[in-house]
């Protein structure tokens, strides 16, 4: 019999038996949802860092007291193996604070065609005041130079970046973020500028307003007040202060030169010997995306091993159905056989209904583990995914299932003895 002949008639006989087939596909289905779902889920959020992190800049890095670290479960194993090697090392003061004379130090010296931006993070819960309006007390405080709002990717809407009389003199002057000043102004903006603020209790006038970056949910630039690094320096003074060092290469070409000698430069500024490690960081500005989507890495191999192990359930129970369909229709065999029907046309015939129905559950799973996997898009506010790697492998796995499944009922079929299969009630 020819390939068309055998699969029409092992696409008749799956048809005829609807519910055992829904069951059937149903399971599969479900286990495909599970692994596509998760996995376009983890794709949504990828596209969300990515936008997130799209706008800081492939030229810029940041010198730090600190490393920053990203941690999705327990375990230290990603810190070993430099502790290891920094034991070879004396060890300086390790998160010693980046003092503000250190930092306009390396400003001034810093020689590499670049543009050198000093900032200060002085709070995250600060609220905002205006009149009987109040914002949540999340709102970010930073105090920057006249170079962060180009550093940071931000743009002016309305009203003038600081100057140096705002940034040398600390002046209670500000740019307000799109987000505050949707909060506390309303839809009209036409009025921020040379309004007022309150900050806590201190009162701040707006000297411009900054454009919408967009918020992804997982990280807003725009729930922000910028005022000035020395008028953060009078308000929000700490003894343990840290500033952070900014700097925005003109090519991404540069930057490895770059690194190198900020690096040489800020260890003789903190007067380290050649024997001392680093006592700061230098992150570049994808480095925190990187960390995400290493953790992430880690989350979509789990959501794999989960969904192989769905299906491998489903495998069981393809098999054991079709073994109960071999037994089921034993008279249809032995009928077939006596017919002229040969071993490997049974045997083929009882693969194809596996395949069919695994491939028609994995054709469902998709779907549903698309959509399901989709809304996390909606609540991210990224663009509808279409995950085709995982469909395709999505497919291709439950072929496989189907045809490891249908193996050994097939053979069993097709080694029945006609005539005790004619004889069979």
């Amino acid at each position: 019999m020819q390939f068309r002949d055998i699969f029409s008639l092992a696409y008749r006989s799956v048809s005829a038996n609807r519910l055992r087939t829904g069951l059937t596909v149903a399971i599969i289905a479900f286990g495909i949802m599970a692994l596509v779902g998760i996995l376009t889920a983890i794709d949504s959020i990828k596209g969300s860092l990515y936008s997130s992190f799209a706008s800081m800049g492939a030229n810029s890095f940041s010198i730090r007291n600190r490393e920053m670290m990203i941690r999705m479960g327990g375990g230290d194993n990603a810190t070993k193996g430099s502790n290891k090697q920094k034991k070879k090392v004396r060890t300086s003061n390790r998160n010693k604070r980046i003092s503000y004379e250190e930092a306009m130090d390396f400003k001034q010296r810093f020689s590499f065609p670049s543009m050198v931006s000093i900032s200060f993070n002085a709070t995250g819960i600060a609220t905002v005041y205006k009149d009987d309006k109040k914002t949540n007390p999340n709102v970010q405080v930073i105090g920057g130079d006249e170079n962060y709002i180009q550093f940071s990717n931000y743009t002016l809407e309305q009203g003038r970046n600081f100057n140096e009389q705002d940034v040398t003199s600390g002046q209670n002057v500000a740019l307000l973020g799109h987000d505050v000043a949707v909060k506390l102004f309303g839809r009209n903006l036409k009025n921020v500028v040379n309004n007022t603020v309150r900050v806590g209790d201190v009162r701040y006038r707006i000297i411009g307003l900054l454009g919408s970056k967009g918020s992804s949910n997982i990280m807003s630039a725009d729930n922000i007040v910028l005022t000035t690094v020395n008028n953060t320096r009078r308000v929000f003074n700490r003894p343990t202060a840290s500033y952070q060092i900014g700097v925005a290469v003109n090519a991404v070409q540069q930057m490895d030169a770059a690194v190198g000698e900020a690096t040489g430069l800020f260890r003789i500024i903190r007067h380290l010997d050649l024997n001392e490690s680093d006592n700061f960081y230098i992150s570049k500005s994808d480095s925190l995306a990187e960390m995400l989507f290493s953790s992430l890495s880690k989350v979509t191999i789990a959501a794999a091993v989960i969904g192989f192990i769905t299906l491998f359930g489903s495998a069981i129970g393809l098999m054991n159905i079709m073994l109960v369909s071999v037994a089921e229709r034993t008279r249809e065999i032995g009928v077939n056989k006596a017919l002229g029907a040969t071993a490997p046309t049974i045997r083929k015939q009882f693969i194809y209904e596996a395949i069919i129905i695994s491939v028609a559950g994995g054709l469902l799973g998709v779907f549903l583990g698309m959509i399901v996997g989709n809304i996390t898009s909606l609540l991210l506010k990224t663009s509808f995914v279409v995950p085709w790697l995982w469909i395709t492998l999505g497919i291709a796995l439950c072929a496989t299932v189907g045809l490891i499944s249908g193996i050994y009922p097939a053979i069993k079929a097709s080694r029945l003895d006609p005539i005790v299969a004619l004889r069979y009630e």
